[in-house]
């Protein structure tokens, strides 16, 4: 039976109404930018979050002599601008950005190392396109392989890499699309270690910058060789395909891509202060061309956009009122450090509106969502965060309890 359902006897109700008078009188208001309401109205005031800062740039967004483009803040993780970037293209030997990641995590988890020696098969040798120039029953060791690989784009060293870390190529395949799938290449499938074409072997552009993202973030012990402007081996000396390490000082990788079908590709990152872009375009015209566009799309990024910190994690964004709790309010936060992408000089204009359900009663345990943190620049949301309570509230006694819920029965 609910406590409105009780009938009260006179006496009763005027030591209940003195205590609410009380209760009321110390009351905390709600923050004037938090929205409270039932569940139902937080869900049909949600608004979803631009998906590109491009409309908001004072400074339009060039045009691309490209197929397709996409470029990101790694920091906010925000798109800054892209086109067709959900549209499945050939990525030729980007390919091998996420070989490399593979043979990375074999190295984490010791099942390779850079000194061990690799057998290099007689089909590893025939492979066709961009060579390392490796040879059968030549000693050959997976450091080198990886610069063969990586500077060079040599396809024998990507199959001798594949066959070193699961034994045929074809499994390797496997292990690159189970590697896809949990990093949310959700328009990724991966034929090969090469790039060579295949029939299903295609990726989006979005889902290139996802696996740059963790490339960089997941091994930074193994992401100097992406700088590295040149190998020799087997008396051969090759340049980085990678013009823009040589055009600007801050760019230190990532990886080019070419075949006739795909076109000239290019995955480039540059860091910039504390920022870093990764952009990726396919299907320019020539290698200057996919060298031009990249960097112009990586000017425009850095020159008009700030990335900021708004939050740290566990600082409250927002003071909640609780109910039937030992406290009669409580912080609300995000789980990690908030950081926004906006046009050059906005920062300032970022609002952020905490919306949760209402009301908050207690018990609270830690990390419990409660609603959602939107923030906004010129009433668009350019990112939504879970909500959560930063510190547990435990309930109130018996009294504590009623006079709270006689507070919210005159509410």
């Amino acid at each position: 039976m609910s406590f409105r359902s009780l009938v009260l006897k006179p006496t009763t109700r005027m030591v209940m109404l003195a205590m609410t008078a009380s209760v009321l009188a110390t009351a905390t208001p709600l923050m004037a930018q938090e929205a409270a309401a039932p569940a139902a109205a937080v869900a049909q005031q949600a608004q979803a979050p631009v998906t590109s800062l491009a409309d908001l740039s004072a400074v339009p967004a060039p045009v691309l002599a490209a197929r397709a483009w996409i470029s990101i803040d790694l920091t906010s993780g925000q798109v800054l601008t892209s086109k067709d970037p959900d549209v499945q293209v050939e990525p030729a030997s980007i390919t091998k950005v996420m070989t490399a990641y593979v043979v990375f995590q074999a190295l984490k988890e010791n099942r390779l190392s850079l000194d061990q020696q690799a057998i290099v098969s007689e089909f590893a040798w025939k492979t066709g396109g961009s060579r390392m120039f490796i040879e059968p029953r030549k000693p050959v060791t997976v450091d080198e392989l990886l610069q063969g690989m990586i500077v060079q784009s040599g396809n024998d060293a990507s199959v001798a890499l594949a066959e070193a870390v699961a034994g045929s190529e074809p499994a390797f395949a496997a292990l690159m699309n189970q590697q896809a799938e949990r990093m949310g290449m959700s328009r990724s499938y991966f034929e090969n270690a090469t790039g060579l074409p295949g029939e299903r072997h295609l990726v989006s552009v979005r889902d290139l910058a996802i696996l740059a993202e963790h490339l960089i973030e997941d091994f930074p012990e193994y992401y100097h060789y992406y700088q590295q402007r040149e190998y020799s081996y087997n008396n051969i000396t090759q340049a980085n395909r990678n013009r823009l390490l040589w055009a600007d000082p801050s760019v230190d990788g990532l990886k080019t891509g070419h075949t006739s079908s795909a076109g000239y590709c290019l995955v480039a990152t540059a860091k910039r202060g504390d920022r870093r872009i990764v952009t990726v375009i396919v299907g320019a015209d020539s290698e200057a061309a996919r060298a031009e566009e990249s960097l112009k799309l990586l000017n425009w990024s850095f020159q008009n956009f700030d990335t900021v910190k708004l939050l740290d994690a566990d600082q409250p964004a927002v003071q909640a009122q609780v109910w039937e709790g030992e406290q009669k309010e409580v912080g609300l936060g995000v789980p990690e450090a908030v950081w926004l992408t906006v046009p050059r000089g906005k920062a300032g204009d970022v609002q952020s509106v905490a919306r949760r359900t209402d009301p908050l009663v207690a018990p609270l345990t830690q990390g419990q969502r409660v609603g959602t943190l939107d923030l906004t620049l010129d009433g668009q949301v350019l990112r939504s965060e879970p909500l959560q309570v930063l510190t547990p509230v435990e309930r109130a006694g018996f009294f504590g309890r009623m006079a709270d819920t006689v507070r919210r029965w005159f509410n």
